[in-house]
């Protein structure tokens, strides 16, 4: 198991939201990253574009989902925090698949608009790799990033911005910012977060998905001047989610550092 280590971002108080100019596209993938980030895309770091190097559809919603993690109860205009890579024994063939992700959704009537990205195995595409990924419920569609090589040995860093009209998901990844996704969502108005690792055990097949400790930690809300602050039981209204029969979680800090896995 992984030991958090709870770096400061010493982030200004910018607004975020406020672009100097589009990204430029990424001329590589690179090597992972030895360095956390100081500042978030907004506030003047280092940015690129990532194209896709692959779109695929998943299973549709059934029982069989697993959410091991918490969705804050008010919103906010981001978050960001690191994500440790894992190895599950998806199985292939299957829609079998664990993401270890955030989530910004807004709910509009009866529908629900959102923007996701982290890292998964799935068990219908990308023969048993862990894959940078995005999902948006504008494309409905998984989109991968290859070019980003992960092991069980990486810890990447994710942000999702949310505080205009166009949400974007970003990667940390060698000493820049990689613009993942920029959609425009249905309605007005700052997401709630989630924070999630997520499994999904197809239910034609028997059996489970083994889950190694998964850690995420470092995670730290923004709100809508650009401040940042952890994510903390007290200070953060949260609907926190809890053990299920198959996975444990622990909140080794509540809610900005803990581990998901099977029991």
């Amino acid at each position: 198991m992984l030991t958090a280590v709870l770096v400061g971002l010493g982030l200004p108080s910018t607004a975020t939201g406020q672009w100097r100019a589009e990204p430029l596209p990424c001329r590589s993938g690179g090597q992972p990253p030895t360095t956390s980030p100081t500042r978030l895309p907004s506030q003047g770091a280092r940015t690129c574009r990532a194209e896709p190097m692959a779109t695929t559809r998943g299973p549709r919603p059934s029982p069989g989902y697993h959410h091991l993690g918490a969705t804050t109860v008010d919103t906010w205009a981001g978050v960001v925090g690191r994500f440790a890579v894992t190895d599950p024994n998806v199985r292939k063939g299957t829609y079998d698949f664990v993401a270890t992700r955030f989530l910004a959704k807004r709910s509009e009537q009866k529908n629900v608009h959102w923007l996701e990205a982290g890292w998964a195995e799935t068990g219908w595409a990308g023969a048993g790799r862990q894959r940078v990924y995005t999902f948006d419920s504008v494309r409905d569609e998984w989109r991968f990033f290859d070019q980003y090589e992960l092991t069980t040995r990486t810890r990447v860093w994710f942000h999702l911005e949310a505080n205009t009209s166009q949400w974007r998901a970003w990667l940390w990844w060698g000493d820049a910012w990689h613009l993942l996704a920029a959609e425009t969502l249905p309605g007005t108005g700052p997401p709630q977060i989630e924070q999630y690792v997520e499994v999904y055990v197809d239910p034609a097949e028997s059996g489970g998905i083994e889950l190694p400790p998964t850690d995420v930690d470092n995670v730290r809300l923004v709100d809508r001047g650009g401040e940042t602050r952890f994510w903390r039981v007290g200070t953060v209204a949260t609907q926190p989610g809890g053990s299920t029969e198959e996975y444990c979680l622990d909140w080794r800090i509540s809610y900005d550092t803990w581990t998901a896995g099977t029991c």
